[in-house]
Order: structure tokens, then sequence, then C-alpha cells
């Protein structure tokens, strides 16, 4: 890293021995297979087993359920390793099995649903995804139109939805549909979808960037599930997924300000060796003030970052500083990638630079997970605009 990590948040030895284990197993074992994930558009469940092995994958969960009981310090220590395996694709397939598809369940579920669903989750055995964003709806999350209607002891599901991550890779879908179309944000339910039952289909999409990640439309047609599938209260849907998208932005906000520092220093290196009229391009006044530019808003994207990361440690609420993070940490994702690939040159134009696949990649921080549009809208509401 640039800058020394915040000894309040990582200064133990216990810390630094995790960053340790997940750096090794980034360099060993995901980042030898980058490229690999990128051509199949996907990556294999092997590494899920993997990460499951290591304890990975439910950091912050109750250890009666296969988690660490550790708090969020030890996961920004995880995500900022991981997000330096060449592949944001990978990282975020990472990312909503442990803090996008899994939170409500571990937090609201009943013995039974985290007994059969997040304890296989947590030790990697099965892949989760989280079904939210319709063709209709993205960001406007109320405007869903997926409807679960209760037959006996099952819901019957109809609906689909889209630009949904793990596709083709998931086991299970934190599905959020509605339930009572006469109760306004009363009337969704967040419902565990398993992906084997009869009526369930996928279509994959073809994106321009995250391309290790398997990404698709959802298709539900009258689907069964039983009602006890219900994850926590029947009507309490919209407000448990809000707060699932709490620690979906807080991901993105460590993931995107771990890339953006790993390019801005592989870009510094390739400067430092590429000559450019007699002399190292890094040498260059006009490359300088690039540099120290990226470099500001990276260290102000992950102080704000960590500010968020302290709130949710102590128990408070983060939800307008994450909003904040994930504004100003995705528009700093955006600038850092434009600035290396020009950096770069031809070469940051191909597909095997860094600062190529970046500038596609980061486009989708500031769109994924609530666009900026809607962080500002939440924000000014928040402060009585």
């Amino acid at each position: 890293m640039i800058t020394t990590p915040p000894p309040d948040l990582f200064g133990t030895p216990e810390h630094e021995l995790f960053r340790q284990t997940v750096r090794k197993f980034v360099q060993e074992e995901m980042r030898p297979r980058a490229r690999e994930f990128d051509e199949k558009g996907r990556f294999d469940k092997t590494l899920y087993r993997r990460l499951g092995e290591l304890g990975l994958l439910g950091l912050r969960y109750d250890p009666a359920w296969g988690g660490a009981g550790l708090d969020w310090s030890y996961t920004a220590v995880m995500f900022e390793e991981i997000a330096q395996c060449d592949n944001a694709g990978v990282t975020m397939g990472i990312s909503v099995q442990t803090d996008m598809a899994t939170p409500s369940l571990h937090q609201f579920g009943s013995d039974a649903l985290r007994a059969r669903y997040l304890v296989p989750a947590v030790k990697g055995e099965m892949v989760a995804a989280i079904a939210v964003t319709e063709p209709d709806a993205g960001s406007d999350v109320a405007g869903i139109k997926t409807r679960a209607v209760r037959d006996g002891d099952d819901w019957v599901i109809n609906g689909s939805k889209v630009f949904i991550t793990n596709a083709a890779t998931a086991d299970w879908l934190c599905l959020l549909a509605v339930t009572d179309p006469d109760a306004g944000y009363g009337g969704f339910s967040q419902i565990v979808v398993p992906t084997d039952a009869p009526g369930f289909s996928y279509r994959l999409l073809d994106k321009i960037g995250n391309w290790g990640s398997d990404t698709g439309l959802l298709f539900f047609e009258d689907v069964r599930v039983p009602v006890a599938n219900t994850i926590g209260e029947i009507g309490r849907g919209f407000q448990q997924q809000m707060m699932q998208f709490q620690d979906e932005r807080l991901i993105g906000c460590i993931s995107s300000n771990a890339a953006s520092e790993a390019l801005w220093e592989a870009t510094r290196k390739y400067c430092e060796e590429r000559a450019l009229f007699g002399k190292p391009l890094s040498k260059m006044q006009v490359t300088q003030f690039k540099f120290i530019e990226m470099l500001t808003q990276i260290v102000a994207a992950r102080e704000l970052t960590y500010a968020c990361i302290r709130k949710r440690m102590r128990g408070e609420d983060a939800t307008k500083e994450i909003s904040m993070a994930k504004l100003f940490s995705g528009r700093m994702a955006r600038m850092v990638a434009d600035h290396c690939i020009q950096l770069h040159g031809g070469f940051g134009y191909m597909k095997e630079s860094a600062a190529g696949r970046a500038f596609v990649d980061s486009r989708l921080i500031s769109i994924g997970g609530g666009a900026d549009e809607v962080m500002i809208h939440y924000l000014a509401k928040l402060l009585g605009f």
C-alpha cells in the first residue's frame, strides 16, 4: 500500500498475519488464473471452496453458522488484498457471496434456513447471488414487479431480474419480491430460491468489463418454494434489503480504493521504465502532476471509507457516510483509471493491460449498488433539501 494502514484499524499482529495469509492466497491461487477466468466469463467453484477452507467467506458471521466472529476491520483487510487479484469480476463475485447475498440471511433468517443455505455458503460449498434489479427497476428498488403469491405453504414466483452477478454459478438466490402489492414498502419480502427449482432459468449477458464474473438475466415462471424460505418477517424485505445494501456499498468502496491504489503503483513503475524524449516518463512534470492528483484522491477516498468502517465497528449508523464514500470512491476510481490508461499510451488500450481493464471495470462502480445520482438524491433528502 502507498501509505501505512491506520494502526487503530489494522495495527495488531493478528491483522498482519491475516493480511499476509490473504495476500499469499491471492498471489499463488488467484492472480495466476486471472486471465483464465476472463476467458471463461466466470470463475469455477473450486475457488469458493478454497476461500471457505481458509475461513474467508463469513468473517463477521456467528461461529454457530460457520463464521469467524470478527469485525469489519478484517473484512477491509480481506478485500484490500483480494481487490489486487488482477480481476475485478472475481472480486465482485466473491463480494456478492460475502456481503450482498448472505447478510440478510445471517441477520434475519431462521435457524433452519441458515443451516441449509448459509452454512454451506460460508464453507464455499454453495454459491449465492442477490436478485433485486429488474429490467424496469434498477436503483429504484421500490419499483420491482416480480411477484410471489402465496399458495398454501408455498410461494409461487413469476417475474425476471437483470444484471445479476453469479447468475450461472449460484446454487441459491436471495430474491426480493412483491408479496403484497397494496402494502407499499411493507409489501416486499426476501426469499431464498434454489436455482434448481423448476421454472427457474437464466441467460448470460455480455458485459464491456468485469469479464471474470458471470452476469445474467433471470426468469421465474411459476417457481414454487416454501413460505418457510422467507428471510425474516414477511413484508420486511425492503427494509432488510436496504440494510444489506450498506454492506454491499462499503465493500465496493474498499475494493475500488485498493484496486485504484494498485493501478497507481503499477502505472508509476511503468512510467519509470518508459523513456520518452530521452528521459523516463515519470520525470516529466505533467506526469508528476497527474500522479499527485490521483494519489490525493485515492488517499481521501480511503480515509472516508475508513471512517465508515470505524462507525460500523462502533455499532453506529454509517448510512450517510457510506453513501458519500460510494459516490466519492466511484468517481475517484474512474478518474484514476482514465489517467492511468492515458499514461500507458497505446499499450493501455490493449486488453492485456491492467490500465485498459481498469478503464472499463471501474465504470461499474458508479452504477451498481445504487447509482451516483441515487446516492446524491438520498443524501439531499437526508440533509433536509
